[in-house]
């Protein structure tokens, strides 16, 4: 039996004058096939986030600790957040806070060098090394359900390219270990995911009106068509889009400021200081689109490039700092702790409004949430100053696969390095306290979770059965 092309396109875009935009399923528009069947299968989503720098790792006996470090107090169910997980608070319950996992590659390599390996597990290393890589995780699970999307995967990075060796703007890496160049323009993002054109009828719109306004009347005809249920969710994705479509706009001024030099002189950005939350927000908005879409499964954003250099750097303007490596290095000043904290709170505050958003949306065409069917891996590749052990790592999501949360595995337990650098040797110079368990454990289990049949990834030793 031959697919009704015409109303499986009619059901993924709404068509203005020479533009097209993506729509999410419907249940009421599911092909007679799926409904003889009952629901359709839950889609299962991956999403990956760095954070460069590391977090707050105050000593337990200095005043800081009990407010600023950046992992929770307790263990199992019984642990409490500091003020950098405030703000995910209300989200307790659907997320998992680990600490005590690395890539063995990677423990004795200074932590500016390993954004590369966050995802690959492989032995890039550092100094006169060799350099080498493998696949990332997201680019092994688009391996067996890129085909069923729109895109394969989505390659986000606030810096945008790849980056260099050791210094990279990707977290994605293809099969034969090279980078994806990363997108960073959120207008690029938008058009690419939403919005099919020829040249002419993408022009005349710049001119004129909004995208959106040149579908109206297309999107009124399918609502006619729609239940209930699904006219609401057509009106909410179309207030989303257009609220996506407003942010793309403000953050162009972002995406038009110079990159800052190399010698460490401050960039004059025209930004005020919520631009780049705006930026940061809008970023992860794009992200929930296009898996509310299906336009992908596999997301990647990485937040900021390693060591200081890049636009991401100024990300903490939003919280009244001028540099966010800078920050890291200031920890042994006054209020130290507490400044690269707030930094850090932010950044947790701006991806507990992803979870959130997740949480709150109803799987198209599916049961549950989009939160229960999406696996959400959020972390650095560091924690103390340079110190490339015990990850700090957040998962969330993913409940449909078995995941349970609301608990903190605290591997590492008072076994953990951190306190200020005070000009000597570093952390990560240090012998190790504790012995870390392989972070590829955790990624054999996020893959068989999400239903890839493989009982190894890079340098697994097994999985970690209590996620």
């Amino acid at each position: 039996m031959k697919a009704n092309l015409n109303h499986i396109d009619r059901r993924r875009f709404l068509r203005g004058s020479g533009i097209a935009l993506a729509l999410p399923l419907f249940g009421s528009l599911a092909t007679s096939k799926a409904c003889a069947n009952g629901a359709t299968d839950n889609p299962k989503r991956l999403g990956c986030f760095y954070f460069p720098d590391g977090v707050p790792m105050p000593l337990p006996e200095d005043p800081a600790y009990q407010e600023w470090a950046w992992f929770p107090h307790g263990n199992g169910s019984e642990f409490e957040f500091t003020k950098c997980m405030e703000p995910l608070e209300q989200l307790k319950s659907d997320l998992t806070v680990l600490s005590g996992f690395s890539h063995i590659n990677a423990r004795d390599v200074h932590g500016h060098n390993n954004a590369d390996q966050f995802l690959t597990g492989a032995a890039t290393g550092g100094g006169d090394r060799e350099y080498s890589n493998s696949i990332s995780l997201d680019q092994e699970y688009a391996k067996h359900v890129g085909d069923q999307t729109r895109f394969a995967s989505l390659v986000m990075s606030t810096d945008g390219g790849t980056g260099t060796a050791r210094g990279t703007h990707t977290i994605s890496f293809d099969r034969n270990g090279r980078p994806i160049p990363a997108e960073h323009r959120p207008k690029q993002i938008f058009d690419q995911l939403f919005v099919k054109s020829d040249g002419d009828s993408s022009r005349r719109l710049a001119m004129s009106r909004s995208a959106l306004d040149d579908m109206l009347s297309d999107a009124r005809s399918l609502r006619k068509t729609l239940s209930a249920s699904d006219r609401k969710n057509l009106d909410e994705y179309l207030d989303s889009v257009r609220q996506a479509e407003v942010k793309v706009e403000k953050a162009k001024r972002w995406l038009d400021a110079p990159l800052p030099q190399l010698d460490g002189d401050p960039l004059n950005l025209e930004l005020t200081t919520d631009e780049p939350r705006e930026y940061l927000r809008t970023m992860f908005d794009l992200i929930y689109l296009a898996f509310k879409t299906d336009s992908t499964r596999v997301a990647t954003y990485q937040i900021g490039r390693e060591n200081g250099v890049g636009r991401s750097d100024h990300l903490a303007r939003a919280v009244g700092f001028n540099l966010a490596h800078q920050l890291s290095h200031e920890t042994k000043n006054p209020g130290g702790w507490k400044n690269f904290g707030v930094y850090c709170q932010f950044l947790n505050e701006e991806y507990g409004r992803l979870i959130a958003k997740l949480k709150a949306t109803p799987e198209p065409a599916g049961t549950g949430s989009m939160l229960d069917n999406s696996l959400l891996l959020f972390g650095s590749a560091s924690s103390a100053f340079h110190l490339s052990r015990n990850y700090p790592l957040i998962l969330a999501g993913g409940k449909h696969m078995g995941f349970k949360h609301g608990q903190y595995l605290n591997h590492a337990g008072m076994n953990f390095q951190g306190g200020p650098w005070l000009g000597k040797r570093e952390p990560w110079q240090d012998e190790a306290k504790g012995e870390d368990m392989p972070l590829s454990n955790l990624y054999v289990t996020m893959l068989q979770r999400l239903g890839v049949t493989t009982n190894a990834f890079a340098d697994s030793t097994g999985i970690v059965a209590n996620v």
